[in-house]
């Protein structure tokens, strides 16, 4: 095996130049998931940005904690939209192409989510 790309997977990272960005999904996203997540991570960014100023203003830690919560689940529902996604799309495309080596894929990126 020459551990090079076939057309019936997804290429892994390595061999899409070693890193996963360099991949684009086949169906693209739908306008209305994709302005959800954009306005999802605007709202974290605006929180991250409020954080930040809570600490150059020297503000309790109590609060920056429960603001740094807050924004720790702004991400994870940014995760878990853009998640099922993947499963609706990707996963599906990919197991009907006969792909079912993206189950572990699938099973390394829940995990990699539940730690965060």
């Amino acid at each position: 095996m020459d551990g090079g790309s076939s057309p019936d997977r997804a290429p892994t990272s390595a061999e899409a130049g070693g890193c996963a960005c360099a991949r684009h999904k086949a169906t693209p996203r739908s306008e209305e998931l994709q302005a959800d997540l954009t306005r999802r991570l605007n709202r974290a960014i605006g929180q991250l940005g409020g954080v930040k100023a809570m600490l150059d203003d020297n503000r309790y830690c109590g609060d920056v904690l429960i603001q740094l919560a807050a924004v720790q689940s702004a991400i994870r529902s940014v995760s878990e939209r853009l998640l099922q996604n993947h499963l609706e799309t990707c996963v599906v495309e990919q197991i009907q192409q006969g792909n079912t080596a993206v189950v572990e894929e699938v099973l390394s990126l829940i995990r990699r989510h539940q730690r965060s």
